[in-house]
């Protein structure tokens, strides 16, 4: 059984920086995808940013491209998001999850990832 295992959130202030990582209990396969979705009460959860296992391909949403980025380490098989300049909309519950074979077109899909994490909270503590 898969599991993804969050970590690395926290109260931080607007314009800081933060780190999450995402940790695989199995090494993820040259065509899986790992992504970074975030939700905020009442709302859908929604897409961040994905990296492919294999190739290192990376994917933003337009909200947080230029501020965030998705690295891995495959040694670890983790996946982090480092997040620079911190807005107070980015405040939210963020997830990360696996998807396999997901294409460029559909991998900010969220229907085409599964093995969610438990979720690590980024809280605005200005």
């Amino acid at each position: 059984q898969v599991q993804l295992v969050e970590s690395g959130g926290g109260l931080v202030q607007v314009g800081g920086s933060l780190r999450l990582s995402c940790a695989a209990s199995t090494r993820p396969s040259t065509s899986d995808s790992v992504g970074w979705f975030r939700q905020t009460p009442g709302k859908e959860r929604e897409f961040v940013a994905a990296i492919r296992w294999s190739g290192g391909g990376t994917y933003y949403a337009d909200s947080v491209r230029y501020r965030f980025t998705v690295s891995k380490d495959m040694a670890k098989n983790t996946v982090y998001l480092q997040m620079n300049r911190l807005k107070p909309e980015d405040t939210a519950l963020y997830y990360c999850a696996r998807a396999t074979g997901a294409i460029t077109s559909t991998i900010r899909n969220i229907d085409k990832y599964s093995h969610w994490g438990q979720g690590t909270q980024v809280t605005d503590s200005s």
